[in-house]
């Protein structure tokens, strides 16, 4: 069985590398029990830097909605270029987000 692809940066998720489970609306938005995707535990926590709750569960419920927003593209890009067990310290909460 092959290893599944992280939504957001299209790497493979082998089972002995740092994942994370994503729900795709937040719990504290209403999405308890809701869709959830396997992500690299890297590209979870880009996605929780970048938005806000609120801003996951109104315009980024969906990969192909967090995969079109200008951080996290350009994120999943330069990280689409290392291996799929490489881990970064991941910056903090950036002011002006949009």
């Amino acid at each position: 069985m092959s290893d599944p692809i992280c939504p957001l940066c299209d790497r493979p998720i082998p089972k002995d590398v740092p994942q994370s489970l994503h729900h795709l609306v937040p719990k504290l938005k209403g999405g308890k029990g809701g869709p959830t995707v396997l992500l690299h535990h890297i590209c979870h926590k880009e996605i929780h830097a970048t938005l806000t709750e609120a801003e996951i569960a109104r315009d980024y419920a969906t990969p192909e909605a967090l995969r079109a927003h200008p951080r996290l593209a350009k994120f999943a890009r330069w990280v689409s270029k290392r291996p799929p067990d490489f881990l970064s310290k991941v910056p903090g909460k950036r002011g002006g987000r949009r």
